[in-house]
This record gives structure tokens, C-alpha cells and sequence, in this order.
């Protein structure tokens, strides 16, 4: 029964994770948290234990995105592996400092998280970028119905804020994108599929090194991971696809909602537990 519910939990994770470009760690870890807080098998579940086996999940999740926004040609190859010069180290360093966190300070800040990603995807929603002239890489990108965008960023710049966000994904085990995307649209304009599409190539990249950290550590439940991939894998092609054929106005204003009920719930359990 567990890993039914395993294999669901990881094709929902998957799907969302790969349709918003947020990676499917924002939906793994806090699951796990609570199946973890419930007289179930997964008692023995520790939140290092959810973020590393999260981490190794998301590496299957992000490859299996980041091959399904290929066919769509959205994929910044140069732009993340740019970003990933930063985000890759980020991670290690995140990942080493996850272990010093207890169980109930871990739900306390993982909280706290959890909301602030709610309130970025507000602001990427409902702020406007500035205009700005374009210096440093400058990419332009065709979408469907004809428009050329240009947008562009200082090298330099982009691999701080993908260290500090690679930081976060290596501590939280989320993949960091739900930071990268806002800041690919707002700081430097990005369209939002190419956001989107190249989030997950750096969430791709950014997990494999992170995830080597929390492995050599012993957090990775290796027979929980088996249990998520195949529904992540599954649910990150079926994510790109509704990705390309629909807004997804509605399953963003859906995603905050949710995340600040789980936000509430893990600092409550953080602070009273």
C-alpha cells in the first residue's frame, strides 16, 4: 500500500513540478513530512530523509521535462548551464547544511519557505517587468504565435542568484525553480515557457549534485526513490504537455493556496509540535 501511494504521490509531484517549472521536491518533501507524522509505515521518514530521497526523485524528474520541452524547442541550453555554474555548487553547500536542522526547526523554516514561494508566484503573476536595456548575454526566443522576445542578464549576476537559489533547493530538497523562474521573468525577462523549460534543465543539473551530498550522507531511502521515479518521470512529460497546450493561470493560483496551507500547517507543527 505505501508504495502505491508512493508511486501517485510521485506522478502528481512530477506533474505539477515539471508544468510550473518548480521542480516536484515542493510537493515530495512536505508529503513525506506528514505521511511521516502519521501512525503509518513511514514513521521512520526524518526530514533529511525526505529532502535526499526528494533530490534523487527530482534528477528523474527534471530529465524527464527537460527531454519532453526539448520537442518544443524552449530549452535556454546556454542560459542554464550559465546559471548552473552557480546553482550547482549551491546545492552541495545547501545539502551539507540540511543535516545541522532538527526535526521541528526544519518544519518551522521549511514553513516559512513554503509561503515565501507562495507570495513569489503571486508576484511573478501579477508584476509587470520592468524595461531595461539589454547588455551582458542577450537571447531572443520565437513563440508560437510569431512574437520575438529578447531578454538578457550579466553573466555574473545570474550565477549569484542561481547559487543562492541552488542553496535553497540543496537545503529544502525542492530544485530551487521556484525561485528561478521569478527571477528569469522579472530580473531578466525571460518569456515564461523558456523559464519554465530551462528551470527544469538546472533543476535537472543542480539535483544531481545535490543529491550526491544527502547519498554519501545515507539519507536517500533507496526503495521509497524507486517507488516515486516511475510516476515522476510519467507525470514531468505529462506536466510540459499541458505546459504547451494550456494556460496555467488557474493550477498556479491553486499551487499558492496549497502551498500556504502546507506553509501553515509545517510551521504549527514546527513551533507547537
Amino acid at each position: 500500500m505505501e508504495y502505491l501511494i508512493l508511486i501517485i504521490l510521485g506522478f502528481i509531484a512530477g506533474t505539477i513540478g515539471s508544468l510550473v517549472g518548480l521542480g516536484g521536491g515542493i510537493v515530495i518533501v512536505p508529503s513525506l513530512l506528514f505521511l511521516a507524522g502519521l501512525p503509518t509505515l513511514f514513521d521512520h521518514v526524518t526530514p533529511q530523509m525526505a529532502v535526499g530521497t526528494s533530490l534523487v526523485v527530482i534528477i528523474f524528474t527534471g530529465l524527464s521535462s527537460t527531454i519532453a520541452y526539448m520537442k518544443y524547442k524552449t530549452v535556454d541550453y546556454k542560459s542554464g548551464l550559465i546559471f548552473f555554474i552557480g546553482s550547482g555548487p549551491g546545492s552541495i553547500v545547501g545539502a551539507h547544511v540540511s543535516t545541522y536542522f532538527s526535526s521541528d526547526s526544519f518544519s518551522l523554516w521549511f514553513g516559512i519557505f513554503m509561503i515565501l514561494i507562495s507570495l513569489s508566484l503571486m508576484i511573478k503573476k501579477r508584476v509587470k517587468p520592468a524595461e531595461k536595456k539589454h547588455t551582458g548575454v542577450i537571447r531572443t526566443f520565437t513563440g508560437d504565435e510569431g512574437q520575438e522576445y529578447t531578454y538578457s542578464y550579466h553573466p555574473l549576476a545570474g550565477i549569484a542568484i542561481a547559487f543562492f537559489v541552488g542553496f535553497l533547493g540543496g537545503l529544502f530538497g525542492i530544485g530551487g525553480g521556484s525561485l528561478m523562474v521569478p527571477a528569469m521573468i522579472l530580473l531578466f525577462l525571460f518569456p515564461t515557457r523558456v523559464a519554465v523549460a530551462t528551470s527544469m534543465f538546472i533543476i535537472f543539473l543542480s539535483s544531481v549534485a545535490g543529491s550526491a551530498g544527502h547519498v554519501i550522507s545515507g539519507h536517500v531511502n533507496w526503495l521509497y526513490a524507486l517507488a516515486l521515479i516511475p510516476g515522476a518521470w510519467f507525470g514531468g512529460q505529462l506536466g510540459a504537455y499541458i505546459n504547451k497546450k494550456m494556460q496555467t493561470k488557474t493550477i498556479v493560483l491553486i499551487m499558492r493556496f496549497v502551498l500556504i496551507l502546507i506553509g501553515i500547517r509545517l510551521i504549527y507543527q514546527g513551533v507547537f509540535s
